[in-house]
């Protein structure tokens, strides 16, 4: 008895211990439940339970549950503990609250022009031109789109599209999912906000090798736009998404997300080390909105200088708690909008007439930046080094979280989106592009 009696005291202790360290992760949890369920049944119009059986469904994020919702908000907690509410407004998306405070709030939105026209895409949503090409071979390209969606369970493919020479040659949802449907982006987003700055210096109103965010009196002074630009400030950064780190902290717990990365210190000097970080995505998003008179100027920007101005008319960059985009992580669009942002770059800022950043910006972007092993630029992922063995080396995309691309192959004329729920191993990426490649001759 006592041997029982001293086990069981034991094991209560240890499950005290356990409970002690995992019980500040549920604050995480709980809150990327509500933010997720939130935003993808506000902005794509999924219903809550497709969200938790399959968005939701990955360890840790599954074990909360959807307490509450109504017009607006949504309420998470795990097993009744760390409530966690996120609250949705017109033009900005779903925000993460962490006080009532912010729920009475009316804050400013964008005043976005979207002009409908006549145009089919790209230039327009007036559907889409057809046109066969002889150099195509159609029934390898619709089985290569066909592998793509096989074994779901596995591979958890959603959307595909493919462009050619400026036309969709293939496109295929998953049930559940059309041409309609606002797809997050995750890290995609990153090469948005990227874009914004090619399009600031274009106006002459910055420069990326000069500009630096901090005064000269700053130990950190000698860290410019394009350090930040290429990840490789040397600032201390963390960015683990299975514990309470520091970019965890950031998405889920902060107000404002920009002063996340703007506080650490380094631990390098710029370009000796490579370090990706959501949390210098997001302090540029801050540095971005400085450049304005007002905040009503930085809300329109991002719609008026790109992303109106290419008919991206679906997509939806969501704020934190401050107002400042979230750009490392939550951008929205149907994928043939995130399509367009690809065609963008393949046409090298040029859009039905009007240069939106300069050529040259192209060749930035995708010049391999030092540490990275040829796998990353300035915001966007290459594959000069062959990451893909069996893809041109001139390829480069935005990639996000559990699979969402945008590849944009020069040397093929192509742009090819793809999003799902699964990345590399469970997607070969490699193979995906290679079948496409290979079925235009």
């Amino acid at each position: 008895m006592k041997v029982l009696k001293r086990f069981l005291l034991l094991l209560g202790i240890a499950l005290l211990i356990i409970a002690a360290y995992n019980y500040p992760k549920l604050n995480i949890i709980s809150g990327y439940a509500s933010k997720n369920l939130a935003s993808t049944h506000f902005i794509s119009k999924r219903p809550f339970s497709e969200i938790v059986e399959n968005d939701n469904n990955v360890p840790l994020i599954k074990l909360a549950k959807l307490e509450n919702a109504n017009n607006n908000e949504v309420t998470a907690s795990v097993f009744g503990l760390m409530h966690r509410k996120t609250v949705c407004y017109d033009g900005l998306g779903c925000i993460l609250i962490n006080d009532s405070q912010h729920e009475n709030q009316k804050p400013e939105k964008p005043q976005r022009q979207k002009q409908a026209n006549d145009l089919p895409f790209p230039y327009g949503n007036n559907g889409a031109k057809d046109s066969i090409f002889s150099n195509i071979n159609y029934d390898a390209l619709n089985n290569a789109i066909k592998n793509a969606f096989a074994y779901y369970e596995v591979q958890k493919t959603r959307t595909v599209l493919v462009v050619y020479k400026g036309y969709i040659i293939a496109e295929r949802y998953k049930e559940g999912f059309s041409k309609e449907t606002p797809i997050l982006g995750w890290s995609m987003t990153k090469s948005v906000l990227a874009t914004l700055y090619g399009i600031l210096e274009y106006q002459n109103k910055l420069s990326i090798n000069k500009d630096s965010p901090f005064n000269n009196d700053d130990t950190r002074s000698a860290i410019t736009l394009n350090h930040l630009l290429r990840m490789q400030s040397g600032l201390e950064w963390n960015e683990d998404y299975t514990s309470i780190s520091d970019v965890t902290k950031m998405l889920f717990l902060d107000a404002d997300m920009t002063k996340a990365q703007a506080e650490k210190e380094p631990i390098a000097a710029p370009t000796e080390i490579w370090n990706y970080s959501s949390g210098t995505t997001n302090f540029l998003s801050g540095l971005l909105r400085k450049r304005f008179n007002s905040h009503q100027e930085y809300l329109n920007f991002p719609y008026a200088a790109l992303i109106d101005k290419i008919s991206m008319h679906s997509m939806l960059l969501e704020t934190d708690m401050v107002g400042n985009f979230v750009g490392s992580s939550y951008g929205w669009a149907n994928t043939r909008d995130w399509a367009k942002f690809g065609l963008l770059h393949l046409n090298k800022g040029h859009w039905n007439g009007e240069q939106l950043f300069d050529p040259k910006w192209i060749d930035y972007i995708t010049k391999p930046t030092a540490k990275s092993n040829g796998t990353y630029g300035a915001h966007w992922w290459l594959n000069a080094a062959g990451k893909y063995p069996d893809v041109p080396r001139d390829l480069y995309s935005a990639n996000g979280f559990q699979g969402q691309y945008v590849f944009v192959i020069p040397s093929k004329d192509l742009v090819i989106v793809r999003t799902g729920l699964a990345e590399a191993p469970e997607f070969n990426v490699n193979r995906f592009l290679k079948e496409i490649i290979a079925a235009i001759q």
